[in-house]
Order: structure tokens, then C-alpha cells, then sequence
């Protein structure tokens, strides 16, 4: 059994495709398929059963996948600890962050860091906190960035509680309440929403803070992606909640305060094992020092 195979069946595992699993393997496919044909012989398993319209993992393939991405990872951070005791620091970082971080200039840290590390190869990942969370319990993150309601803690990472803040009401220009300074949630209860989808962290923060004051309201829009909420709240096609700190990404979308806001804290989180040459490296960017990395996982 090879790392390459491994490989292999992992980016054919993510991409659902063995002719984009070869281009990304910079491989022609034929040399892929056989690879991968020759190892599901020694394992003695079928890892992905392939039709003409699809491609997916077998209950094997399910198995065998978490293993060969931990042995490719333990591969990687074994070259990234040689490196280190030589002085260099090299390898790869994976971060994520939910769409409305705020607490930190994530793009301006990732490019103090390449330019201080020009050998690492960075990956970013956007996507709701609960996913987030997976990532680096699982390690396929070394760090994110999330967004929680105040009183919830990632469970199983270690981490750091980044900054409070207040959510928003983000109406379109024109809109009858685009001129009010401050309103509260009742106000807001007869208007069409635009929000994400339920059981994102996002969504619960809302949806707790309309219950807590005793009203209801319609997300008549749950999309994935702030460029999309944006987009529906410009049309007039409903309003919106965002986070009051990253309303300035918003330009134009009037803002109007709540005396009932929902609030919720940003946080840094990590893996509760010690992390990478390159993932402490990144750490230390953003002022976290070796003992915080190594400190207790929240339980």
C-alpha cells in the first residue's frame, strides 16, 4: 500500500470523478484507475462503485477513507516536523471561517503569514460553524474561525473566544424602515426574511431571539452564501440579520439598530491535539502562544 494510492482514493472519494481526480493528481486517469485497481485487489475490497452517471465510496471505500487521509496527514506533518527542526517552517495550512467573520481580517493574517512563510501552501474554507467544528475535530482544519450564540462552546478543540457582537437588521434602500435609527424585533415580525438555513449557528441566534421576545417570524428565503443574502435584501425581496460588525462589507443596505438584539461571540478554534509545525505557526500570527495551544480541550 502506497501514499499515492491514497491519494488517489481520496481526491476520487472529493471529487466524485476519476477524470477530476487524475487532473488534480496531475496523473492521466488510466494510470489513477490502475492504481486504485491494484489496491483495492491487495485490500481485497471494492472502494467505489462506478456507474456510467456516478461515482461513490462502498461501505469499504467509507472505511478505508478516514484512514488514508490520517496516514497522508501523519505523512505530511512528518515532513513538516523535519523541516521545523531545520528552521524552516513548510507544509500545509488549512483554515476555515464562517462567510461574516469579523473579529479578525482573516485575509490580511493569511497574507502576513504567506509572506513570512512563503513555503506553506494555504487552503481556506467558508462554511457554517458546526461544520467547522467537524473539520478540525477530524483534522482536516488546522484552525477556524466561527460564529456562536453567547453561552455555547465548541465542543472537543481547544480554542478562544474572540469577540462579542451584536446582530443587525439590513433592510433595502427604500425600504418603509430604511430610515429608523433603532427599532426592536416586533417591528420587524410582519417582514419576509432572508436568513440561513436551520441548524447553523447563524439561523439559532436569530430564531432564539424572536422567540425570547414572544414573536414569530418567515424566513421566506434560506440561502448559504452572505453574497446571496445581500443580493435578495437589495431587491426588496426581504430583510435581513447580520452581524454588526461586518455590515460595513454591505455597502449601500441600510442598517438599522435593534434595542433587542441578538448577540453572539466569535471565536478561534483548533485541534485538541498538538498542533502542526505550521499550524502553531499560524497560531502565533494571531497572538496565541505555545501554552494556549497546548491548553485543555473545551468538554
Amino acid at each position: 500500500m502506497e501514499l499515492q494510492q491514497m491519494r488517489y482514493v481520496v481526491a476520487v472519494a472529493e471529487t466524485r470523478n476519476f477524470t477530476r481526480a487524475a487532473e488534480q493528481c496531475l496523473v492521466v486517469q488510466s494510470a489513477l484507475s490502475h492504481q486504485i485497481a491494484r489496491l483495492e485487489r491487495e485490500l481485497g475490497a471494492k472502494l467505489f462503485e462506478r456507474t456510467s452517471r456516478r461515482v461513490r465510496l462502498t461501505p469499504a471505500g467509507e472505511a478505508f477513507l478516514p484512514a488514508a487521509r490520517q496516514a497522508l496527514d501523519a505523512a505530511e506533518r512528518a515532513r513538516a516536523e523535519v523541516a521545523a527542526a531545520a528552521g524552516e517552517i513548510r507544509g500545509r495550512l488549512a483554515v476555515g471561517a464562517i462567510p461574516t467573520v469579523a473579529a479578525v481580517d482573516l485575509p490580511a493574517a493569511l497574507k502576513r503569514f504567506h509572506l513570512r512563510h512563503r513555503q506553506v501552501r494555504i487552503t481556506l474554507r467558508s462554511g457554517a460553524s458546526e461544520r467547522l467544528i467537524e473539520q478540525v475535530q477530524q483534522g482536516t482544519l488546522d484552525a477556524a474561525f466561527l460564529g456562536l450564540p453567547l453561552g455555547v462552546r465548541p465542543k472537543g478543540v481547544r480554542g478562544r473566544e474572540l469577540a462579542r457582537g451584536d446582530l443587525v437588521a439590513v433592510v433595502a434602500p427604500g425600504h418603509p424602515l430604511a430610515e429608523e435609527e433603532r427599532v426592536d424585533l416586533r417591528r420587524l415580525a410582519d417582514e419576509p426574511f432572508v436568513d440561513f438555513p436551520p441548524g447553523t449557528a447563524a439561523r439559532a441566534q436569530t430564531d432564539e431571539a424572536f422567540a425570547a421576545s414572544g414573536v414569530r417570524r418567515e424566513v421566506a428565503f434560506e440561502v448559504t452564501t452572505v453574497d446571496f443574502i445581500a443580493r435578495l435584501i437589495r431587491q426588496g425581496l426581504g430583510i435581513g440579520m447580520m452581524p454588526a460588525a461586518f455590515v460595513s462589507e454591505l455597502p449601500g443596505l441600510p442598517v438599522l439598530q435593534l434595542s433587542d438584539a441578538p448577540a453572539r461571540m466569535e471565536h478561534l478554534i483548533w485541534s485538541r491535539f498538538a498542533p502542526s509545525p505550521v499550524a502553531a505557526a499560524f497560531l502565533a500570527t494571531l497572538g496565541v502562544s505555545a501554552a494556549e495551544c497546548s491548553g485543555a480541550p473545551n468538554r
